[in-house]
């Protein structure tokens, strides 16, 4: 009977079914029976969580995820703001002016004069490049898509970071749960051990059952603070409070699969190229650079515009209002001034050659755009080849890790049922387990069952990391990545 579980994907209500074909069917009961803790611990403050809340909150509360958020919207700001480039700034205000003392005029006389002006009014003033006007905005527009797809790309980061941690709690309880279990077999061994009559076994037999009972406790002692730390760890992802113990509600020895193992390499790299965000993201950053590029290279033969209001000094300041003076500090006689001045010009930097290595340097940004997105491209394709082979090994092992831990199972129970029966051979009467036999077992069990959590969860981190390596293409998953059909052979 096959386990089956259903997941909310991070935005995306993508179906996260059950495990792969190559994983043999689980009993929806774990391998190892359930057992209380035996090491003494203080008491724990729980929190119940679920995988589906968790990558929830994996898209909400991180701090990574808000600054990436706050990084788009402070790139969409200089969006709106490179839109109004050939607006003009509008003053207002009031102008005073007086002068005491000699002054020249037109003819170079010096002449001694008494003034006083002032003015209040408006006054448009704008100077920009018409290339920066046509231009800006539309490598800015492209700036904020490169800030999206990495606010996406983050996220999908955080996404995985979560289920990492998540499954590392997981693998940590079902490592604790079988650690408890093995403690309970070992003090069975050890207590029907130093029971035996004197003559079936030695006494080094019920020491050595004892050493093995001391180092199961410890290795229980151990798993309780990798569970602790693992529980940590999520909590500090999510935020939430660090001195509680994360408790997940999907049973330990659960796999969760994203994608089918049949899904070939061949076709999974399509997807991840056509849906990583960190692809689009360097794509966008590709066309901002090709949009400056163009832009100084006809920087020169495009004029910049300026429009200044001259009737007060300095210039750019007030152009239209009401304008009034007189002699000394007389200040009278308001009526309205209007004096701007408009100029259309062509610059030519350092004559010309400022111009052309400006271009070359917008040339070579260009170029290293491109070389990052092939890198890129490179980087996505090999993920995607890495975690699908993570994820195939994994399955491996899971396919024999959970058959090999009911038989250790089994084998402790059976061996525990034999220790202490005896059989007659002529006058010699000999165990038919001896208590060494049963410590072996016991040793298997523990470290069957660590092998077993460990690739459940080796199997389900690889599942999310080929998810995330493939940029959570929900839409695309049922059609691109399904198992390929059977072939019939040529008759």
């Amino acid at each position: 009977m096959r386990a089956w579980i259903a997941v909310a994907l991070l935005g995306h209500g993508a179906g996260v079914a059950a495990q792969q074909p190559g994983i043999p069917p689980l009993a929806l009961s774990s391998p190892v029976p359930a057992a209380e803790p035996t090491v003494a611990r203080a008491a724990e403050r729980t929190q119940p969580i679920n995988l589906a809340t968790a990558l929830q909150l994996a898209g909400a509360s991180p701090i990574d995820v808000q600054i990436a958020a706050r990084q788009v919207e402070l790139s969409a700001k200089a969006y709106d703001r490179a839109k109004l480039l050939w607006l003009p700034n509008i003053s207002t205000g009031v102008d005073y002016f007086h002068h005491d003392g000699l002054q020249q005029n037109f003819a170079g006389d010096l002449v001694s004069s008494s003034r006083s002006s002032a003015m209040v009014g408006v006054g448009p003033n704008v100077v920009f490049g018409v290339t920066d006007a046509i231009y800006s905005p539309l490598a800015a527009r492209q700036d904020v898509r490169a800030r999206r797809a990495v606010l996406q790309a983050v996220t999908n980061d955080t996404a995985f970071q979560v289920a990492d941690a998540y499954f590392t709690l997981q693998q940590a309880r079902g490592e604790l749960g079988g650690a408890a279990y093995a403690t309970q077999q070992a003090e069975e061994v050890s207590r029907r051990a130093a029971r035996l009559a004197e003559g079936l076994a030695p006494p080094l037999e019920a020491t050595r059952a004892k050493v093995e009972l001391a180092r199961r406790r410890q290795a229980e002692s151990t798993a309780l603070e990798r569970r602790a730390v693992a529980s940590a760890e999520l909590a500090r992802l999510l935020r939430l409070d660090a001195g509680a113990v994360l408790e997940p509600a999907e049973p330990t020895f659960l796999p969760v699969t994203v994608i089918d193992a049949g899904a070939t390499v061949d076709a999974l790299i399509p997807v991840a190229l056509t849906s990583r965000p960190e692809l689009a993201g360097q794509q966008a950053v590709v066309q901002a650079a090709l949009v400056r590029l163009k832009q100084e290279k006809i920087r020169p033969l495009v004029p910049s515009i300026a429009l200044r209001s001259v009737s007060t000094n300095p210039s750019g300041s007030i152009g239209y209002g009401a304008f009034g003076g007189g002699h000394g500090d007389t200040v009278g006689n308001f009526r309205g001034r209007y004096d701007v001045d408009l100029q259309v010009m062509w610059e030519f930097q350092q004559l010309g050659f400022g111009n052309k290595i400006r271009a070359g340097e917008r040339k070579v940004e260009y170029e290293v755009a491109i070389l990052e997105l092939f890198r890129t491209q490179d980087r996505v394709a090999a993920e995607v080849s890495t975690a699908h082979a993570q994820t195939r090994a994994a399955a491996d092992r899971l396919a024999l890790a959970e058959p090999a831990l009911r038989d250790a199972v089994e084998l402790v129970q059976k061996s525990l049922d034999g220790l202490g029966q005896t059989r007659r051979t002529g006058e010699l009467v000999t165990l038919i387990v001896r208590p060494q036999e049963v410590v072996a077992a016991v040793q298997l069990l523990a470290q069957t069952n660590a092998d077993f959590h460990a690739a459940v969860g080796d199997y389900n981190r690889a599942q999310f990391r080929l998810y995330r390596a493939l940029g959570h293409p929900s839409g695309a998953l049922p059609e691109t990545v399904a198992p390929p059909a059977p072939t019939r052979p040529a008759n």
